[in-house]
């Protein structure tokens, strides 16, 4: 058997083969992007490391840089998708190291944001929600102001007291939970939105699967807790005592912020936390469950156009 290197020489030395890796040479170095890696280690290059190099020159050449040839993420062109050719060299050779591009940083930055956000049978547009979205209006002036102390103060571990938004239907009041879940997330602080009439639903189901426990340690921990639209729930006594009662008192002993939105005052809400489906009255346990509320959060009323019927 002949030494290949010998078969390698007579390959080159074919015309039709030496012509055909001529115009790809030609092709190659005429890429901008080459140009601009040359150039820029010309001290350290010489012609036999750039012919060396020409396999790795034209991966990079045949490849998207900073998106450009790209429709979308999922519409990424090169070898491994949303990561871009980088020429660098290595010892005597020239080699490609892969970077996320402009899009996938993007995207991971996103996916980060949302993961500080939890959101339990809340409209997905909620992870949209904004400060600067919320609409300035009279009514809300208040709460937006808070809204944004809080957010500028808290830190975990600080006491703070969050907040308890309550109004007519329509006016806001869990878009405002989700621009604070937002600013929190910017800041890296992780969120929990619940809506509680569903979730208390969920949670009588759950005894069959034996998730009961589990749920009501994840909403008792989260680091903050936003309890959406509560005292629109039907009222039992292990919904009240059990349930919220329980999730309130560690919330409470461990400084945990813990927001509300609901169409009820505290007066209303402790009257509504009073009467049980079945008819009983029972108003030292709903006092009891009030003034665990009123230790976490300050009363604020938001009022305004509801933005339901616009």
């Amino acid at each position: 058997m002949k030494p290949i290197n010998d078969s390698l020489d007579k390959l080159v030395q074919n015309k039709g083969f030496k012509e055909r890796y001529e115009e790809l040479k030609k092709q190659v170095l005429s890429d901008e992007g080459v140009r601009a890696f040359i150039q820029e280690h010309r001290s350290m290059l010489d012609e036999q490391m750039v012919n060396r190099g020409l396999v790795k020159l034209n991966e990079y050449k045949g490849q998207s840089k900073q998106c450009e040839n790209c429709p979308s993420l999922n519409g990424c062109v090169n070898m491994i998708k949303g990561y871009q050719p980088q020429l660098v060299l290595e010892g005597k050779g020239i080699e490609i190291q892969y970077e996320r591009c402009p899009r996938k940083i993007r995207e991971d930055q996103r996916k980060e944001h949302e993961s500080f956000i939890r959101c339990l049978y809340v409209p997905k547009d909620i992870l949209e929600a904004s400060m600067v979205g919320v609409e300035i209006e009279e009514g809300r002036f208040e709460a937006i102001k808070l809204a944004r102390d809080f957010v500028r103060e808290y830190e975990p571990n600080k006491k703070i007291k969050a907040l308890y938004l309550h109004g007519p239907f329509g006016v806001g009041k869990t878009y405002i939970l989700g621009a604070i879940a937002n600013a929190l997330a910017e800041k890296k602080i992780q969120s929990t939105i619940i809506y509680v009439p569903e979730f208390l639903r969920e949670l009588k189901g759950s005894f069959q699967d034996q998730s009961f426990n589990q749920k009501i340690e994840f909403i008792k921990n989260a680091p903050v807790l936003m309890l959406d639209d509560i005292g629109a729930e039907g009222v039992t006594s292990w919904m009240r005592d059990d349930v919220l009662g329980t999730i309130l008192q560690f919330r409470m002993l461990e400084n945990l912020p813990t927001f509300f939105s609901s169409n009820l005052n505290f007066k209303q809400l402790q009257h509504h936390f009073t009467y049980t489906q079945r008819g009983e009255q029972e108003e030292i346990k709903a006092a009891r469950i009030m003034e665990r509320i009123k230790s976490l959060a300050r009363s604020v009323e938001v009022i305004g156009d509801n933005k339901r019927n616009l």
